[in-house]
């Protein structure tokens, strides 16, 4: 579904079309299982919050944090993502997909791991869960929990379903295999530009305190709008953390949503 091959990897019209409905979130649970990363961090209480400071955590209730987030990969571009993130000192969060890439890149999902990023989990083949029964749904997400325990010695505890699409079953089977469930609110259309300059410029005029941003290292014009976007931002007053310091001292709950409301 995502070709990641040389000669560049460029999404066909049943892919674009697929994309184009990432803005689209299916959501049938109830709004209180949606949780934004300061009620996250609220439900921790007090002694969450102690034992974060003793970590030497950042503490994103009094920071401007922010979670930068890449789907679909790993693809040919992310070992040069990664020297940037490494030369910027930014610890992103990756939702793998396995068939073709997790399988077809293991030296890159070890690397990810090793340099300090939160490995996730973004299905086997990128189905769309809220179209299959729950076996299928389970082995979308087991099959890459597996394949990227076998590389980095430990399963993710963090999924994103495809185009944003969950629902109870979707919850119920993230539930029992240790699962939370990671939306956005910042999303620069990546998969529907190669213009470097507009993606970076979208990621911009949308960012927000407590902001999750959605983009694709598979895409050719992602990964060099990477720097202007984390050295702009930071200018901003912003901090990059991953998904779970985002709502540390709390702990992402299986099968729970999180999903950042943005900013009026």
């Amino acid at each position: 579904m995502f070709r990641t091959e040389p000669g560049r990897r460029r999404k066909g019209t049943a892919l674009a079309l697929l994309a184009a409905a990432t803005l689209v979130v299916s959501l049938t649970g109830c709004a209180a299982d949606r949780i934004t990363p300061g009620e996250a961090r609220g439900r921790a209480g007090a002694d969450g919050k102690n034992g974060a400071a003793a970590r030497g955590a950042v503490d994103c209730a009094k920071a401007k944090c922010i979670a930068l987030t890449f789907d679909a990969g790993p693809g040919e571009d992310t070992p040069r993502l990664l020297d940037i993130l490494k030369e910027k000192q930014v610890h992103a969060t990756f939702f793998l997909l396995g068939e073709k890439h997790v399988v077809r890149h293991p030296e890159v999902v070890k690397r990810i791991s090793g340099e300090g990023h939160e490995v996730a989990n973004h299905t086997w083949t990128h189905r769309i869960l809220t179209d299959i029964d729950a076996d299928e749904v389970r082995d979308e997400l087991s099959r890459t929990q597996d394949a990227i325990a076998r590389i980095t010695g430990k399963k993710p505890t963090l999924m994103r379903p495809p185009q944003g699409r969950t629902d109870d079953t979707v919850t119920e089977v993230s539930r029992e295999l240790g699962l939370s469930q990671v939306l956005w609110s910042i999303t620069a259309k990546d998969y529907s530009t190669e213009d470097t300059a507009l993606i970076r410029q979208r990621v911009l005029d949308q960012a927000h305190g407590d902001g999750i941003i959605l983009l694709h290292d598979i895409y050719g014009g992602t990964v060099p709008a990477v720097p202007g976007i984390i050295d702009e931002l930071k200018r901003r007053g912003y901090t990059f953390v991953t998904v779970p310091e985002l709502i540390a001292p709390g702990k992402p709950e299986p099968g729970a949503i999180y999903r950042p409301e943005k900013d009026d």
